[in-house]
C-alpha cells in the first residue's frame, strides 16, 4: 500500500506516540506534532513538532507548511489531539466546555484547514476521533460528548466537501482506550475489555489506505470488548 506523509496530532500522548510507531513501522512516513515540547521515544518519528498550539491556527498553519517544505505534499492527516474531562453541569464549569471545544473542535478543524492547502493532488485521507459515548452522553459526559459530537458533524461535512478532490474524511469511534490515564481514572474496571491503541492505530491505517478507497463520511465505531 502507498502513502506518501502522514501527520500525527496528539503524537506525544500515549495513542498518538503508539499510533506513530506502528505506522512508522510499516514504512510511512510520520511526522508527529504536540504541544509537548519532546515525544516520547517509542514513537519512532522521524520527525516531531513540539511546542505546536493547534488551538491557535496561525500556529497550526506554520506547522503544517514547515512539514510540505521539508517532506513534500501531505497524503494523511490523523487528528488524535484533544482532550477530556469529566464534571456534572450542575457543579462544572463552562470554563471546561470552552477548554474542551478548543481541544476536541478547535485543534482538528485548524490543523485540518492548515493541512489542506498542503495536501497532494491526488488526495489523500483525514481520520478523526470522535467517541462512542455521543451516541448517548451519561452523567458528567455533556461538555466531551458536544465537543466530540461537533468532530463528527465536521467530518460528515468535510467528506461532502472534499470528495471531487478525492480526499476522504472518516472518523473512529472508540469506547475507553487502554491508556495509563484511563487505568488510573478506573483501577477496577477490566482492562482487558478495552481497545489497545495498536488496535486503533490499525484502524487508523486502513482508514488512510487505498484499501479503504470508497469509504468517507464513516463514523467507524471501534468498541473493542465492551
Amino acid at each position: 500500500m502507498a502513502f506518501g506523509v502522514v501527520v500525527i496530532t496528539g503524537a506525544a500522548g500515549a495513542l498518538g506516540s503508539a499510533t506513530a510507531a506502528y505506522l512508522s513501522r510499516k514504512d510511512i512516513q510520520v511526522v508527529g506534532i504536540d504541544i509537548a515540547d519532546t515525544a516520547p521515544p517509542e514513537a519512532e518519528l522521524e520527525h516531531y513538532l513540539g511546542g505546536i498550539d493547534l488551538t491557535d491556527a496561525m500556529s497550526a498553519n506554520t506547522a503544517l507548511a514547515e512539514i510540505a517544505a521539508k517532506h513534500g505534499p501531505i497524503s494523511g492527516l490523523v487528528n488524535i489531539a484533544g482532550g477530556f474531562a469529566w464534571e456534572t453541569v450542575e457543579d462544572g464549569s463552562v470554563d471546561t466546555w470552552e477548554k474542551l471545544w478548543s481541544l476536541n473542535v478547535k485543534t482538528c478543524l485548524n490543523t485540518t484547514r492548515a493541512a489542506l492547502t498542503h495536501f497532494a493532488e491526488t488526495g489523500g485521507a483525514i481520520v478523526n476521533v470522535s467517541a462512542a459515548a455521543t451516541h448517548k452522553a451519561d452523567t458528567g459526559m455533556a461538555a466531551y460528548t458536544a465537543t466530540k459530537s461537533a468532530v463528527s458533524r465536521l467530518t460528515e461535512s468535510l467528506a461532502s466537501e472534499l470528495k471531487d478532490r478525492d480526499i476522504r474524511v472518516n472518523a473512529v469511534m472508540p469506547t475507553i482506550i487502554d491508556t495509563p490515564a484511563n487505568r488510573a481514572d478506573m483501577p477496577d474496571d477490566d482492562f482487558e475489555k478495552w481497545v489497545k491503541p495498536k488496535e486503533l492505530a490499525q484502524v487508523f491505517e486502513f482508514l488512510l489506505s487505498p484499501l479503504s478507497s470508497a469509504v468517507t463520511g464513516a463514523l467507524l465505531p471501534v468498541a473493542g470488548r465492551v
